[in-house]
């Protein structure tokens, strides 16, 4: 009974392979939907909403088109159409998508494939820790192959201001919420090389800002130099740092630059993926 059951669903399948999708179901509804997708892109990336001309245009559609896939769009409230301003704006549908997908978001589970890479890519241990209760959290590490290498278990806490995720999220942090960790946990000395006055600290954090990654220079352990950068959410808020750490004989200050550049990638890669944005889009707003 189980071989003549395996073999009629093994038939059914190839008869459900073998049946023609209908003419209309083809290559144009294909073509439709990654239209009608491109003018949807158009219309979240615009400040204000875009007319149906400047929509056309933007994604290179006919009027006519743009507006019959736009019309469609709008049955399901994926946008709307403002009549005051003749503008089309995106709706309360494509919201209630794209906050499923925040509600559903694992910043740990999207970012290991990039932890293993960049792990691969230095040679070095990666570490991935979020900011709580003004404090920076391990949330998970990759550990290198060498056998001297640096280990954080998963829920262990350092202190922000002399660790390279903490410095990594405290640097684009608003300066309430800063002033606030400072208040809370104020400067300890850690070692010798620790940042214990606030000017120093901030000097770092602009330092920070500017070339896109955060370095702790033996400021949290004698021996070991880390370079982090932010992961930002979708609001522009960092969200988790993400760092390379390793011993002071292999992580040189030759070596920094290079790192800095592949953690800084990785972490605007994850960013991304996350639907954040980048460091340097970050500091360049910040600027503005």
């Amino acid at each position: 009974m189980w071989d003549a059951f395996r073999y009629t669903e093994s038939m059914a399948k190839t008869r459900m392979r073998s049946v023609p999708a209908p003419p209309g179901e083809r290559g144009g509804n294909v073509q439709a939907l990654s239209r009608a997708l491109a003018l949807l892109r158009a219309i979240a990336a615009s400040h204000d909403g875009l007319t149906l001309t400047e929509v056309a245009q933007t994604v290179g559609l006919a009027p006519s088109t743009a507006h019959r896939l736009l019309t469609t769009l709008q049955q399901d409230r994926f946008v709307r159409f403002d009549p005051v301003g003749n503008l089309w704006q995106v709706g309360v549908g494509a919201f209630a998508v794209g906050n499923a997908f925040v509600r559903t978001r694992d910043v740990v589970m999207m970012a290991r494939p990039r932890l293993r890479r960049l792990m691969e890519e230095s040679g070095e241990t990666v570490n991935l820790y979020v900011e709580d209760q003004g404090e920076a959290v391990c949330m998970t590490q990759v550990e290198c192959r060498e056998m001297m290498r640096a280990i954080a278990r998963p829920g262990g806490r350092v202190r922000m201001h002399c660790s390279g995720v903490g410095k990594a999220i405290l640097a684009w942090l608003p300066d309430r919420d800063l002033a606030r960790i400072l208040e809370r946990h104020g400067l300890p000395a850690v070692t010798d090389r620790t940042l214990r006055t606030p000017r120093a600290l901030r000097a770092d954090l602009e330092l920070t800002r500017a070339r896109g990654y955060a370095v702790d220079d033996e400021e949290h352990a004698v021996g070991l130099r880390c370079v982090a950068a932010p992961i930002f959410d979708e609001h522009g808020a960092p969200i988790a740092g993400l760092s390379i750490s390793g011993p002071c004989a292999r992580v040189t200050e030759g070596r920094v630059a290079v790192l800095g550049a592949l953690v800084e990638a990785a972490a605007r890669a994850i960013s991304l993926e996350l639907g954040g944005h980048s460091a340097t889009r970050q500091a360049e707003t910040a600027n503005a």
